[in-house]
């Protein structure tokens, strides 16, 4: 018994499902670190309109990735629901970055470590360096190249007989010869200095993850960072911040509220951002509050303003009204959808 077409009944696909496709879809054509993040589709007899928001990482070619994305929802969305799929949308809304790669914990250095933080970094003082090098290498220069015309049977140069010849008319009694000294002590001791010390006092050591791996924080950019979080406590608004070894110096300027409640506010603030800012030695705090100009008190600030009565909203049926509501045929992302992810099929 053969039962006619029209009593074989029908297959209805949902709005919800092909959206559910469509997004799993597209999921599948993201390249790394892309997300779905929200789909809708609308049915209409046996053709359905996708469209599918994703995030795409940075940096990344848009049109080329979308391309893939929308062929790919419109190809699988097609197969598997046996609906037609006429025009498919796809919207790059977001852009992500890839998130840096963990850095593990610091661990425990040997006896006589830092707590692992490795030897201390040295200033490279390539100035000092190249000026040495080239002062010396004139000098031997000159006193080589004229050894040199000495032994074939030439004069000596006459920068070399008058230094030599003065050197002879003069003691250690002499004004210019103790002058002389002093300024060779000095540039000795500056050069012994240069060779001794690690230099770079503009920096402040950091807790390094590893022994092997060294790391320093510039002091201007750890002020700055203080001072960003000063500014932010309520009733700063002008802020100092010194920043040197041992200490953290900051002043901060009330301009309204209690200064002994603002004191308290930004040392509980400083106090805690200086941890975070990874430093070996954590500086001392030293907070100074003083009243700005037009500083005034919580009871002199302007009382607040009545509210006006909230407007009446229209009813229907003793209810509020709504705005109007999707068509039954178009499916959204909405509350009761549960999680949007490329994961859901």
């Amino acid at each position: 018994m053969t039962v006619p077409a029209a009593g074989r009944g029908t297959t209805t696909v949902a709005p919800r499902a092909v959206r559910r496709i469509a997004e799993r879809a597209a999921a599948e054509a993201l390249p790394d670190g892309g997300s779905v993040i929200r789909g809708s589709a609308a049915v209409r007899g046996a053709s359905a309109r996708i469209a599918v928001g994703v995030r795409l990482p940075y940096p990344v070619r848009a049109d080329e990735a979308a391309q893939r994305i929308r062929e790919r929802a419109e190809t699988r969305t097609a197969a598997l629901t046996g609906l037609s799929v006429p025009r498919a949308e796809v919207r790059v809304d977001a852009l992500s970055v890839a998130a840096p790669p963990l850095v593990p914990e610091a661990e425990p250095g040997l006896p006589g470590d830092e707590g692992g933080s490795g030897p201390r970094i040295w200033a490279q003082r390539r100035v000092p360096a190249a000026v040495l090098a080239a002062v010396g290498a004139a000098a031997c220069g000159l006193l080589l190249v004229d050894v040199i015309a000495v032994r074939f049977g030439g004069a000596p140069a006459g920068w070399r007989t008058t230094v030599v010849d003065w050197a002879a008319a003069h003691g250690p009694a002499d004004t210019a010869v103790r002058l002389a000294g002093v300024g060779a002590a000095l540039v000795g001791a500056w050069l012994l200095g240069c060779a001794l010390l690690p230099g770079l006092r503009r920096r402040l050591r950091m807790a390094a993850p590893a022994p092997e791996v060294r790391a320093a924080l510039d002091r201007t950019a750890a002020a700055r960072i203080l001072r960003e979080r000063a500014l932010g406590v309520p009733g700063v608004v002008q802020a100092r911040v010194s920043v040197r070894r041992r200490r953290a110096r900051v002043r901060a300027g009330v301009g309204y509220g209690r200064p002994e409640e603002v004191r308290a506010e930004v040392v509980r603030v400083l106090g805690a951002s200086l941890p975070e800012l990874g430093l070996l030695r954590t500086p001392a705090l030293r907070v100074r509050v003083r009243r700005e100009p037009g500083w005034r008190t919580p009871e002199a600030e302007v009382p607040e303003a009545k509210v006006p009565e909230a407007a009446e909203v229209p009813t229907v049926a003793g209810r509020p009204a709504a705005a109007a509501p999707w068509p039954h045929d178009v499916d959204r992302d909405g509350p009761g959808d549960g999680p949007r992810n490329s994961g859901e099929a």
